[in-house]
Parts: C-alpha cells; structure tokens; sequence
C-alpha cells in the first residue's frame, strides 16, 4: 500500500479541494443572490468577493499542492466559521447535518495541515533538491 500513497495524497488532495473550488465558481454566477444570503445571516454582502477568492484559490492551491498547509489551515477556518454563522440551527436537522459537514472537512484539512501535500505536489517540488 505504501506505493499508492503519492496517489492517495493526491486523490484526497483533490476531493476535499473541489468542494471549495465548485462552491466559489457556482457564487461566480449568483453573487447578488448569495450577497442576500449573506445578509440574512448579518454578514455584509461585500464579503462575497473574498469569499469567493478564498474558496477558488486555496482550492486550486490545495489541488496542485501549493502552500497546502497554508491553504488548508485558512480553508479549515474558513469552514467552521462557516459553520456557525449559517448552520447554527442545531435542532433543524437539516442544518445539524451542515454543521457537521463543515466540522467534517475542516478536521480533513487539518490533516492536511500536519501530514503536507505529500509527494505530488508543487511543496514537495519545491523543496527538493533538483540536480542538473
């Protein structure tokens, strides 16, 4: 198993990222909307756009492995925040499964941020030694 880990950092890499990566694309194309959405919850509509960076580029950053810890700690934070300003209706069942989504993938991320982007990725490239 052990020669499928390269692989299997890549794959988990890519399935806790696309959820960030799809979100931020999918408000590209509804911004007032989600602005709304924002503002029903008491968070300023401007915050769209930050939001809407945050989950495209730390998705794709997560993705190809760059500055993965980086990108996972933020989008880890990202996520509970997340989770307790729109999900906090713990007795909705509804929102109770939301919550623990997020709670979820921010405790993935936060495997991310203590075991890096593994193998193939950008970080590792980086950092070693390449010889002519």
């Amino acid at each position: 198993m052990n020669k499928f880990n390269p692989v299997f950092s890549l794959a988990g890499r890519v399935m806790i990222a696309l959820i960030f990566v799809l979100s931020g694309l999918s408000k590209l194309s509804a911004i007032e909307g989600m602005q709304g959405y924002m503002a029903s919850a008491g968070v300023p509509g401007i915050f769209i756009y930050p939001t809407i960076l945050l989950e495209i580029g730390a998705g794709l950053a997560i993705i190809v492995g760059f500055q993965t810890r980086i990108a996972a700690l933020l989008l880890a934070g990202f996520s509970l925040i997340t989770a307790l300003i729109f999900h906090h209706q713990l007795a909705d069942q509804m929102q109770f499964i939301m919550f623990m989504k997020n709670v979820a993938i921010a405790g993935g991320l936060l495997f991310l941020v203590r075991s890096g982007a593994g193998e193939l990725s950008i970080d590792n490239r980086l950092s070693t030694p390449q010889s002519d």
